[in-house]
């Protein structure tokens, strides 16, 4: 499993013309699914998400501009949207090869009990539209974008 997260100031997903989720300050999630990932490898993602330090700690003088705060603690918001492109081979030829994700029934289901974990987990949790063409306009704040991988 892996995640693109991206410190946000705002995002946003938008499918046909609809606003279907959205945050203000927090980390906009991209998630890819392997097919050998399972509920126990989406907890410890959404764990890592929710308690990965990419924010600054702006009460503690000494502490200023180091990334030592995570989203719970400053109160952001988490937009999570599924992104199996991000589970693409990209190190032979001139295309992608999406064999290494999950089949999209089996992912839409995990991804499902993904979103329901982190509701459970942090009060503040928006989604796109799985298996949706979606638009995510993001103002990324830093910028700050990481990889996170758990198996």
């Amino acid at each position: 499993m892996k995640a693109l997260i991206q410190r946000v100031t705002q995002a946003k997903v938008i499918v046909a013309e609809q606003e279907v989720g959205a945050i203000e300050h927090g980390i906009l999630a991209y998630i890819g699914l392997a097919p050998d990932d399972n509920l126990q490898a989406a907890k410890r993602m959404i764990d890592k998400i929710l308690t990965y330090r990419i924010f600054e700690n702006n009460n503690d003088p000494e502490k200023a501009g180091k990334l030592d705060q995570n989203v719970q603690q400053v109160g952001g918001g988490l937009l999570l949207v599924s992104q199996f492109t991000l589970m693409a081979k990209t190190d032979k030829g001139r295309r992608p090869d999406f064999g290494a994700a999950m089949h999209p029934a089996a992912a839409e289901e995990l991804f499902a009990q993904l979103v329901a974990y982190a509701k459970t987990q942090h009060a503040d949790i928006a989604t796109g539209q799985f298996g949706a063409n979606m638009q995510v306009a993001s103002i990324n704040d830093g910028p700050l974008n990481f990889i996170l991988e758990v198996v």
